[in-house]
């Protein structure tokens, strides 16, 4: 049985990471990730935890030790942030290429220039095409569970790919929050050892990694794409398993008043708990909002969202990122492309907020509520709007 407990996020996916029995940690420690691997490394040193952790230089040369050890069978384990995880990035094409099952968190920070360390999406939506599965948790139970869940569908032989995890930095990370932190037994029990389908062995030496010539890269390419898509299986599988042992339940999108929604306010993050309160407010109103959630943001859930939204008049799509001299925010094109083929389909309005961390309050979802409305009764649905801008 689990036990009920007061814990920072950061240190319940440290605790999530010590019951996985990771076998690797590598990391390098970055504003707002560090209370992860500082305690990470707290359990290695008193013995809590029996994994090597590796103190490297930078956060390129974490993913490389993680890209080592997981080819030799190791179960991999690192944490980074915004400009740590942009260094990582030739790291990243490597570890999915290679189709090596590593877990990571990323604590969610927005790039410089100028330096911010506070949070938003635009580190992660870098990364979006990089070939990782991608997951976002709104709470801390949600950030502990992804990350044991995260174990579990990297290293099923089926997938055999890296996953992340994104959380809120400091709005998520920092605070303490109530949380069932299960048994080591209940755990083994959920999530083998690791037993990877392809592994760097000196006594039966092979090759992997090597040139891919004209004639086979996009061959290659296909495969890891189609690997990366049929992923979706897994993950529900293993989000039922994970419901039958825990009773916690997960979805590719979550729902909040939703049924007979005529808007749907659209977010991924922490930042949903409050889109929650807001619509409650309008719904006292006698408005017909409720709200979607993404979960799971790569593989892309298509079949989801297509049926989730099919009711709704209109989508305020909400972005804590700004895709710069594109159609505005990256989930919002992620849905219009998603919903384009559909003969009939909501309208779309596509909204900027929270950068660098600045705080999405309650009157902004109204706002955000209202000038949806008002796109939707003058059919402007290519622009986008940034909200709470100073003029």
């Amino acid at each position: 049985m689990g036990t009920r407990t007061g814990m920072e996020v950061s240190a319940a996916i440290s605790e999530a990471v010590k019951l996985a029995r990771a076998e690797i940690i590598a990391a390098y420690p970055i504003t707002p990730q560090t209370h992860i691997v500082e305690e990470l490394a707290r359990m290695v040193a008193d013995g809590e935890l029996y994994a090597e952790f590796i103190m490297v230089e930078s956060e390129h040369s974490a993913m490389s030790a993680c890209v080592g050890a997981a080819a030799v069978g190791a179960r991999s384990f690192t944490a980074t942030a915004a400009q740590g995880l942009a260094l990582m990035h030739e790291m990243l094409y490597i570890a999915s290429g290679l189709r090596l099952p590593i877990v990571m968190v990323v604590v969610n920070r927005a790039m410089s220039a100028p330096i911010s360390i506070w949070g938003d999406h635009s580190d992660i939506m870098a990364e979006r095409d990089s070939g990782w599965i991608q997951l976002f948790a709104e709470t801390g139970q949600e950030a502990f569970d992804l990350t044991i869940q995260a174990f579990k569908i990297a290293e099923d032989q089926r997938v055999s790919l890296p996953v992340v995890v994104n959380i809120d930095g400091f709005t998520l990370s920092h605070v303490i929050e109530p949380l069932v932190v299960e048994s080591q037994e209940d755990v083994d029990k959920f999530l083998p050892p690791f037993k990877p389908v392809i592994q760097l062995d000196p006594d039966k030496p092979i090759t992997i990694g090597a040139v891919g010539f004209p004639e086979l890269y996009t061959e290659i390419k296909k495969q890891q794409n189609v690997a990366l898509v049929e992923s979706y299986k897994v993950i529900i599988e293993v989000w039922k398993q994970f419901r039958e042992q825990f009773g916690r339940e997960y979805h590719p999108i979550e729902t909040y008043r939703s049924e007979d929604a005529e808007i749907l306010i659209h977010i991924a993050g922490s930042t949903a708990g409050t889109a929650r309160v807001a619509v409650d407010m309008l719904r006292e109103k006698g408005e017909k909002v409720g709200l979607i959630r993404t979960r799971l943001w790569r593989p892309y859930p298509f079949g989801d969202i297509r049926k989730t939204v099919a009711k709704a008049k209109a989508i305020a799509a909400v972005d804590r990122c700004l895709s710069f001299g594109g159609p505005g925010g990256p989930m919002c094109s992620e849905l219009k492309a998603a919903l384009y083929n559909l003969d009939q389909r909501p309208f779309i309005a596509g909204f900027i907020a929270g950068l660098g961390g600045r705080d999405i309050m309650i009157e902004d979802f109204f706002t955000i509520v209202e000038e949806t409305k008002r796109l939707l009764e003058e059919g402007q649905e290519d622009e986008y709007r940034m909200i709470g801008v100073r003029e």
